[in-house]
């Protein structure tokens, strides 16, 4: 019985550590366009005095040059999977049992696997840039100013809201195919089964998921999941791009290094 509360208790803390390793997107909100002074003094930025037009024009191109930025970097030999900020982890299911199933020697099978998706995201990545570009092009100066006086992730939320099933459409047959080639389903399925034989044998499943459930925490137990891989991935890749447009602009709100043309100088210099 104490055998069973301690194996338990390690799976629980396992899983906890992985279900909240969070990233963030972005950081940075433009504070130099339509500058709102908050002393009684009528100050304003030479940014406040550009026209509307120029400044919705000025957010399109750095997220143009996000776009690219995103696409040749993801698209390029290991982008997904050498980029800590996008690489795809395995399943839930799987994740939850990761250090478990490395500990019992599965290093192979969950490498394979984390390799195998994340190649196939990387050659998917150049066929977005198109749609993501045409969703740019067809923004609104209501979008661009929505954007510019919003949250943090309002770009992100746009592009979610405007590409994504078109994106979901476009590459998840291209994800399909090089998971077919890249034997992703094959090696999705020897996690599952190397869980279930190796790790999932070793305890008494239904004891941890009583004491789970007393802590509030049973969601957390792995479980075979019957999870559409091919979904996964696809999803996985499409946050991915939206991670590196998100990094790619806040770069240019805040580091003139990074508006490398006049229009962003303009825009965003100050």
């Amino acid at each position: 019985m104490k055998k069973s509360v301690i194996v338990a208790s390690l799976i629980l803390t396992t899983s906890l550590s992985f279900a909240f390793d969070l990233g963030s997107i972005t950081k940075t909100v433009l504070d130099t366009v339509n500058n709102n002074s908050t002393t009684t003094q009528n100050t304003t930025t030479t940014n406040s005095k550009l026209s509307d037009s120029t400044v919705s024009s000025g957010l399109k191109e750095a997220l143009k040059v996000g776009v690219n930025y995103a696409v040749s970097n993801l698209g390029a030999n290991n982008g997904y999977l050498n980029n800590s900020l996008v690489k795809i982890p395995l399943p839930g299911n799987l994740a939850k049992a990761e250090s478990l199933i490395r500990k019992a020697g599965g290093d192979a099978i969950a490498d394979n696997l984390i390799t195998s998706m994340n190649n196939a995201a990387t050659k998917a990545a150049p066929q977005t840039a198109e749609i993501l570009v045409g969703a740019i092009e067809k923004m609104s100066l209501a979008d661009a100013q929505n954007i510019l006086a919003g949250d943090k992730d309002a770009a992100t939320n746009y592009f979610k809201t405007n590409t994504t099933d078109s994106l979901k459409k476009m590459i998840k047959p291209i994800i399909q195919e090089t998971m077919q080639e890249n034997q992703v389903a094959k090696y999705y399925d020897m996690a599952n089964g190397f869980y279930k034989n190796n790790v999932g044998n070793l305890v008494d499943t239904s004891a941890i998921s009583g004491l789970a459930k007393n802590f509030g925490v049973d969601s957390y137990i792995p479980s075979s999941s019957d999870e559409s891989i091919d979904d996964y991935v696809t999803n996985q890749a499409i946050d991915g791009l939206f991670k590196m447009i998100a990094t790619k602009e806040a770069e240019i709100r805040s580091n003139p290094v990074a508006q490398t043309s006049s229009l962003l100088q303009k825009v965003f210099g100050n």
